[in-house]
């Protein structure tokens, strides 16, 4: 690089830190508000409320950066124009390519850098949330639970112990089911049991009732089903999604979406959804790069310091935002046809392509003899603008 583009890339990076960072950290801090719940009303510690906090970065990171990426370059096109740096290049011959080259090197960096987080980082991170998740809710029954109160570990699903033996059994256990509308369950056991393995957590009950009652049925009967044992997974408190024991989509590795399993059967009745997040985690590194290109083309030729450039800023986040809302209903219009995976990367291909085309076109000086009028119709002491000069008859 040379001592200019050197110059324009440390300006460029050091705004896209600082704009990277104050954004990820709005973000972060209100996510993190929303697990507050961890500490307050589940018990658990700062540390394991710093984990599941945490583990949510990369993703947000992979999410804010090409944002991050135009606003810095937006705004060191407009700082360098306003200081003249771009008028002084461009008057001592210098072409827009060698004032972008800075800019798409570190949209480069960037793309190379989400790339990553989507491909290694993001499903390593889901997965031991998941597990995060799977041990606050087994340590919310086994710990948590205090005797003679009602706890709920989510809405519609309620416990209550008597007392809590030497060995840590659960006595005069009482869970309460209403998560489901139309049946309302409640278990009723003389003692509980929490067991954790691989496959996850698990509340075994002995000897007790089950309670069902079905809100459709007309005559409001409950059933009553004794047991001597029963067991209520864990793992299936919160959403329909983390409760599955089979990955998630956003939780596959790369190998995972290309071949999963075929005793997968959530792959094989959601195999759109698998493609769809496959090709989503490899047309995201794209956006850097379009949203630097279309920066260039708006941003990058000099101007008079005279001249207002708010117009040209807000048509360069109106573009990238139509582009990256076009590119997400093509991702989801994947899930329903393979077809459209043509058009999720036709979309940013394109649009480096004709954002390209656009900077390069605009490169070129406008002649002034376009605006000429014939000289056989005005008076012969008056001077014309030319291409060339001043010129008189």
């Amino acid at each position: 690089m040379s001592l200019f583009n050197r110059y324009m890339f440390r300006q460029v990076s050091n705004a896209f830190l600082v704009i990277l960072l104050t954004l990820t950290s709005v973000v972060w801090l209100a996510t993190a508000l929303k697990e507050l719940d961890l500490i307050t009303s589940q018990g658990q510690g700062l540390w394991l409320f710093m984990q599941m906090t945490a583990l949510s970065l990369p993703s947000l990171v992979a999410l804010i950066a090409p944002n991050a990426v135009l606003m810095a370059v937006l705004y060191t096109l407009d700082r360098m124009n306003g200081d003249s740096e771009l008028i002084v290049m461009t008057a001592a011959g210098a072409p827009v390519w060698r004032i972008g080259i800075s800019l798409v090197v570190l949209a480069s960096i960037v793309s190379g850098a989400i790339l990553f987080a989507n491909v290694v980082l993001n499903p390593a991170c889901m997965r031991a949330l998941r597990g995060l998740i799977t041990e606050v809710r087994a340590d919310l029954i086994s710990q948590v639970l205090q005797p003679g109160r009602f706890s709920s570990a989510e809405t519609g699903l309620t416990f209550h112990i008597r007392d809590r033996s030497p060995s840590g059994e659960l006595l005069g256990l009482l869970v309460h089911d209403e998560r489901d509308p139309k049946q309302v369950m409640s278990f009723l056991a003389e003692r509980g049991r929490i067991l954790s393995n691989d496959q996850g957590s698990y509340l075994v009950m002995f000897d007790g009732y089950v309670h069902r009652f079905n809100t459709e049925d007309k005559n409001k009967a409950v059933q009553i089903v004794a047991f001597d044992q029963n067991m209520l997974d864990l793992s299936e408190f919160g959403s329909k999604d983390s409760g599955s024991k089979e990955l998630r989509a956003r939780e596959r590795s790369i190998g995972e979406l290309l071949f999963p399993a075929p005793e997968d059967k959530r792959a094989n009745q959601n195999y759109g959804q698998l493609r769809s997040e496959l090709h989503e985690r490899l047309t995201t590194p794209l956006y850097p790069i379009v949203f630097v290109f279309v920066a260039i083309a708006l941003m990058a030729h000099a101007r008079t310091t005279r001249e207002n450039r708010w117009g040209q800023i807000l048509a360069a986040f109106g573009i990238a935002l139509g582009l990256r809302m076009a590119g997400l209903a093509a991702g989801n219009l994947v899930a329903l046809s393979a077809w459209a995976v043509l058009l999720v990367y036709a979309i940013p291909v394109g649009a480096i392509l004709v954002a390209a085309w656009t900077a390069h076109v605009r490169m070129s000086p406008e002649l002034r003899a376009k605006l000429n009028f014939e000289l056989k119709f005005q008076p012969k002491n008056i001077k014309f603008w030319t291409a060339r000069g001043m010129q008189t008859e």
